[in-house]
């Protein structure tokens, strides 16, 4: 799909009959990228080799493929090709739920013109979308693409900022369950915090994410910082605007570490719990089998098979035999608990 923005005015308008080159008024696409003035934005999702071809014939640049925008290569990422900037960040697609999936977007600056090229669909950017075709909206300064790239960044980092605070929010949740567990039953608060590992598990899988899609994003703003000459100067706004992303993605990125190293506490603490739990299941038998020795060496003495044995003939032999094993067992059973270990 290839969605146009125009300049109209003082904000950005999308060009019509831009959905798809599969429809069959689709030509129009050419016509509004063959115009004198380019388009201020280009946004390419999931873009097919027609539509990538008319954004590569009208601006002369090579849109890269998805594989090469996955490659990890900072050289491959960022690089100045054709008169054009193109700059890859790792994204992330699905943030709503516990399932997010990382996913490249490539940033194309050719003079005031900006491409994006994807292949998910992104919250920020429909937010961006809706809010630069309102009145005043952001993309109606000189250096437009620039403009746009910029906003789209600052959604994006807003986007994960409420991540973030969402995730934090859940993981204090887990740490009351962990450290509140009230299961009576010791299988069930086994099982409990089995769970639990699984639910930690998958949040630090999630921060790792967001870690890598904030430090993407912070070499990209670092690199297009490095590429303003006198040739190529941006505006004082611009560049405050990137100024003010780096920050925002330093202070999100601690964040991310504090609750990565809160998620590893609380990782350790609950294999802590769990091999407590193990730990006293074992001490219980072990204080069992103490406890039934004494008895065990009675009945064995007296199940011997000795012609001369004191109580063989007694009447009373037998009752004395189990006084003897309930008192041997009873003893230790008193001592273990006077010292607290059971």
């Amino acid at each position: 799909m290839l969605r146009i923005y125009a300049r109209e005015a003082d904000h950005l308008a999308v060009v019509e009959a831009m959905a798809s080159f599969s429809k069959p008024d689709a030509q129009a696409d050419t016509q509004v990228l063959s115009r004198p003035q380019l388009p201020v934005w280009c946004d390419l999702v999931n873009p097919l080799a027609a539509e990538s071809g008319t954004v590569e014939a009208r601006l002369a640049i090579s849109i890269p493929t998805r594989d090469e925008m996955e490659e990890i290569e900072l050289s491959a990422r960022l690089y100045y090709e054709d008169g054009a900037d193109f700059m890859t960040i790792t994204a992330l697609a699905g943030l709503e739920g516990d399932d997010p999936r990382k996913t490249p977007i490539t940033f194309v600056l050719k003079d005031a013109c900006l491409v994006t090229i994807r292949y998910a669909e992104h919250k920020p950017f429909d937010i961006f979308a809706s809010r630069v075709q309102r009145s005043n909206g952001v993309g109606a300064s000189s250096a437009a693409g620039e403009s746009v790239m910029i906003g789209l960044l600052e959604a994006l980092i807003d986007r994960m900022a409420d991540t973030l605070e969402r995730l934090a929010n859940e993981i204090d949740g887990i740490s009351r369950d962990v450290f509140r567990n009230k299961a009576s039953n010791a299988t069930k608060k086994t099982r409990d915090l089995q769970s639990l590992i699984e639910q930690i598990g998958r949040k630090g899988d999630f921060l790792s994410m967001v870690r890598e899609s904030l430090v993407s994003i912070a070499r990209l703003t670092a690199y297009h910082l490095a590429l303003e000459t006198d040739a190529r100067k941006m505006s004082k706004e611009s560049r405050q605007r990137i100024k003010l992303i780096q920050r925002d993605v330093g202070s999100l990125a601690e964040h991310a570490t504090s609750l990565s190293a809160k998620i590893n506490f609380l990782l350790d603490a609950t294999l802590g719990l769990i091999n407590l739990e193990q730990n006293q299941i074992i001490k219980i038998f072990t204080v069992a089998s103490v406890v039934f020795l004494p008895p065990t060496l009675v009945a064995s003495i007296y199940g011997m098979n000795f012609d001369v044995m004191p109580e063989l003939k007694w009447a009373l032999g037998y009752p004395w035999a189990i006084l003897l094993m309930l008192l041997s067992a009873v003893m230790p059973f008193l001592y273990f608990k006077k010292r607290g270990w059971l």
